[in-house]
Parts: structure tokens; C-alpha cells; sequence
């Protein structure tokens, strides 16, 4: 009878803090008890525990019985505790010895035979782990996550057996090796497929270069989903440090892991009729939503005008910070949320307005009740609106053998005006602070008079001023000018599709 300590880790965010499960087994009336603020799964383990141990061939100790996961007022969920209690009972009985879980992390779920199972949030554990230099016992199933880490620090393990013999060195088990991993393309289509719709794939070009949001105005049927899921075959893959954090996020998330998608970016399209909670993240113990999935990635918002106004309000500071805070009673949690947003809509609840009221089955004030579901204050963080009309003469000419660019030439052409970017500010255009606009889209007196007199014209907040200053920044980047001329700051103007469209219907 006595006590041991064992190591293992919270799913709490990506912060994966440290909780020691300590076992004390004492003499008196049998009875087992877990304290320190676990939630009704964690409760749920002494029945798991003792049966795994039992099945296991292992005695389960008669007495007084008292786990406490330390610290106390961090809340605890989910079945990951099930090893290290097991582990600790192990020790504390005597069947194991005192020193020899002391330099390990346990994680896992035990299935009443004994088997392991596996968690969520693998890989956030095991780089808290690393950073403590600490080894790491997981789930056989776990094994490909732990692959992505450059160090072999993790043992995959299929029962509690194989651990135990592990840690008395009866079978020493290897380490998980890292994966060779090959980076793969993507399959969301190529830019070859999309026929016509020139300006709308131009703006497309503009968006990955410079990191903007952009916005696809047009009746259906005319190319904006086609386009917008192409968007993601004109950008680079991740580095290795995001692709890594993007690992992470899908692990405690609980997504299917496939190391076959190792660097590639996220695109998330959720449907319009989703919660706030399921696109920002929330929950009692908060968990991540769709913009956190998207973390890195593309966020297709189809049927924008569909979407309750309260929810796209909800990602109007995300957009700015590139993170959400999400605080509840129990916890608060920050998630990374630098996404890129693409939207969708159509321009009138009908389905059938072309830009000619005529072509409209709804009244004009329909139609602006509509589209004035969106706040101004969201429509001031899309830096392009672009109109995509119904174009016939495509039809007629879409035998014919007229060149189109492919995915792979765009990307060509993308990489090397982020590198422009990178180069010279550290950070692509969309991403520089307003304190700096100046310092790096230097114009000449008469351009900058130009570009007032557009601003109070259009009746354009401070905010959609820098919007347009930074992707005038891009489409110069993009043609190799060192500066911002007044051409660039007019082909930035001229993506105010919708803005334009309001201002049509409010004259009618």
C-alpha cells in the first residue's frame, strides 16, 4: 500500500497543460474515488480501470482507493486518464516499481479487455511533452500523429499489457519513427476547368497573392463555388511549422488523421444554416469551430445572405486578430483563427436578378432587405467583391481552343509575388498594420487626392480606405511595380461589386 505519481495531459485548447494523476492505496473498507474536478467520462474510469486490470492478469488492490488529478481546478474530460490511473494503481499496489513511470507521459483509453484506445489531441501532448523532455506512452492508433514530430519520443502500445512490459523491460517496444512525409497537391480542381468569368478569376489571383477576403456576387449557376474551391490550388503548401499546428488543431479536434494530408491547407464550408457556437467554437469546456479549422486555410461561407447577421458578425474581430477567445464559466480558451475568407451569394432572394431589376421576380425593396442581412462592418473586412454574371457567349464558345491558364502557372506566379511581400514587409499585404500603410504604399500627392475623393464618394469607412490601399499594394506586387500608382488604386476600387449594387437599389 502507498502512493505513486504519474504523468499525463489535460485536452484543454492547444495548451495541453500537465496534470498529475496521484494514486494512493490505502487499508480499509474497499472503495475507489476520483477527485479533482473530473467530469462524468473521467468519473467513469474506475469501472474501466478495474476491469482492464482484472482482465489483464493484474490484482486490483483491496482498500481504500483515492485518484486525484492535480491540479485540482483545471476541469478534466474525455477517457485519456484511464492509462495513468491504471499505471498509478499499478504502482501504488506494488506491482510495479516506484521509480518507474518518472519520466513518462501516459495517454490513453482502456477497453475492458485491456486494449488501448485512441484520444483526441495526441499531438499538442506530445510537444508539451517534448518540451519537458519527457518520453510518451500512447495508443497504438496514435501512432501516425506522433510520426509528424521530428524526434522519436513516443511508444505506441496496444494493450496495458505491452505497456507494463514495456516499463519492466520484459519487451522493449521502439520508438514511433517520424514519418517520411511526401508533399502531396491537392484535389479541389484547376484553375482550366473554370471557362470565362476572366475578372472574376482575376480577382481570384489578386486574393491568393495577397492574402485578401473576397466576396462572389452572381444568380446561380454562373461559377462561384467552382471558383472559390479552386482558390485553394493557387496557393502554396505549409511550411512545416503550420502544417504541424494545423496537425494539431485537426488532433483535438477529433478529425479522421490521414499523414497523406500532411502541409496541405484546410478549406472549410460549413453549411449556412450552422450555429455561432459551430463556426466561432464554444461548448461548456471550450472546443474549436470552423474558423479554427480553417486556421491557415480557406473558409467558404456558400449562401452568405442565408446566414443569420448575428453569426457573421461573430467572425468580425477573428478577421482582424487572426485568433477567437472563447470564455465560459469554467475556462477560457484562445484558438488561432488566421483564415482566408471566401463568400457567396446570390443577389436577390429570387435567385434570378442579373444586375437588371427587370430580371428580378422580387421588388427592390426585397431585394435590399436581403442583402442588408449583412453588416456593413463585415462587408468593410472583404477587400473584393466581385461580379460574377451569367455569361452566354462562354457557351457558345466553349469548343473553341482559346489558352487558359492552369493552377500550376497561377501558383507560379502567386509564390513569387509573396516572396515580393515577404521580402520586404515579413508578411503578406492583407496582414499589414494600419501604422505601416503608409510606409509601404507610398503615393504620389495627386493619387492620394485621387483615392480621397473616391473614399467620400462611396461613402467608405477608414477601414475599407487601408483595405484598398493594401490590395492596390498587391495588384502593383503582382505587375512588378516597386510603387503604387493610380492604376492599381483604380482596379482595386472597381472590386466594390455589391457596394455598387446597394447603391443602385437605394436610387430606384
Amino acid at each position: 500500500m502507498g502512493l505513486a505519481v504519474v504523468y499525463t495531459r489535460a485536452l484543454l485548447g492547444l495548451e495541453a497543460p500537465q496534470v498529475q494523476v496521484e494514486v494512493n492505496v490505502a487499508r480499509g473498507i474497499s472503495h475507489f474515488q476520483i477527485i479533482g474536478m473530473p467530469e462524468t467520462t473521467v468519473r467513469e474510469a474506475k469501472d474501466r480501470v478495474r476491469t482492464a486490470l482484472l482482465n489483464s492478469n493484474y490484482e486490483f488492490p483491496i482498500g481504500r482507493i483515492t485518484v486525484n488529478l492535480s491540479p485540482a481546478e483545471l476541469p478534466k474530460q474525455g477517457a485519456r486518464y484511464d492509462l495513468a490511473i491504471a499505471l498509478g494503481v499499478l504502482v501504488a499496489s506494488g506491482q510495479l516499481d516506484d521509480d518507474s513511470c518518472d519520466n513518462l507521459e501516459c495517454y490513453g483509453e482502456l477497453a475492458l479487455d485491456g486494449a488501448l484506445r485512441p484520444v483526441q489531441g495526441t499531438i499538442p501532448s506530445l510537444m508539451a511533452c517534448q518540451r519537458q523532455q519527457r518520453k510518451a506512452i500512447i495508443p497504438a492508433a496514435n501512432a501516425s500523429e506522433a510520426g509528424l514530430l521530428r524526434s522519436a519520443l513516443a511508444f505506441a502500445m496496444p494493450t496495458l499489457n505491452a505497456v507494463v512490459d514495456h516499463i519492466r523491460g520484459n519487451r522493449k517496444t521502439s520508438a514511433v519513427k517520424p514519418h517520411a512525409l511526401q508533399l502531396r497537391q491537392n484535389s479541389h480542381g484547376d484553375m482550366s476547368d473554370v471557362k470565362g468569368q476572366e475578372q472574376a478569376k482575376r480577382a481570384l489571383l489578386l486574393a491568393a497573392a495577397g492574402g485578401h477576403n473576397i466576396l462572389f456576387v452572381g444568380p446561380p449557376g454562373t461559377g462561384k463555388t467552382m471558383l472559390a474551391q479552386r482558390m485553394l490550388s493557387l496557393m502554396s503548401a505549409l511550411s512545416e511549422e503550420d502544417g504541424l499546428e494545423v496537425a494539431a488543431i485537426q488532433s483535438i479536434s477529433g478529425q479522421p488523421f490521414a499523414a497523406e494530408h500532411w502541409r496541405q491547407r484546410p478549406f472549410r464550408n460549413p453549411h449556412h444554416s450552422c450555429s455561432a457556437a459551430a463556426l466561432v467554437g464554444g461548448g461548456s469546456i471550450p472546443k474549436p469551430g470552423e474558423i479554427t479549422l480553417a486556421h491557415k486555410g480557406l473558409l467558404f461561407l456558400d449562401e452568405l445572405a442565408e446566414i443569420p447577421r448575428h453569426i457573421l458578425d461573430s467572425l468580425r474581430e477573428p478577421l482582424e486578430s487572426g485568433q477567437v477567445c472563447i470564455s465560459r464559466a469554467q475556462h477560457s480558451t484562445t484558438y488561432p483563427a488566421r483564415f482566408q475568407l471566401i463568400c457567396a451569394l446570390n443577389p436577390s432572394p429570387c435567385g434570378s436578378f442579373d444586375g437588371d431589376i427587370g430580371s428580378a421576380r422580387a421588388t427592390p425593396d426585397q431585394i435590399l432587405n436581403y442583402l442588408s442581412k449583412i453588416s456593413g462592418p463585415f462587408l468593410d473586412r472583404i477587400d473584393l467583391q466581385v461580379d460574377v454574371p451569367r455569361q452566354p457567349e462562354v457557351l457558345r464558345a466553349e469548343q473553341s481552343s482559346v489558352k487558359v491558364h492552369t493552377s500550376a502557372e497561377l501558383r507560379l506566379l502567386v509564390e513569387q509575388t509573396q516572396e515580393i511581400q515577404l521580402q520586404r514587409q515579413g508578411c503578406l499585404n492583407s496582414m499589414i498594420p494600419a501604422s505601416d500603410i503608409a510606409g509601404q504604399c507610398q503615393l504620389l500627392p495627386q493619387d492620394h487626392e485621387f483615392l480621397v475623393q473616391a473614399i467620400e464618394k462611396l461613402k467608405l469607412s477608414h477601414r475599407a480606405y487601408h483595405r484598398i490601399m493594401r490590395l492596390a499594394r498587391t495588384i502593383a506586387d503582382l505587375q512588378e511595380s516597386s510603387c503604387v500608382q493610380r492604376k492599381h488604386l483604380a482596379e482595386a476600387m472597381s472590386y466594390r461589386a455589391l457596394d455598387a449594387l446597394l447603391k443602385q437599389l437605394r436610387n430606384l
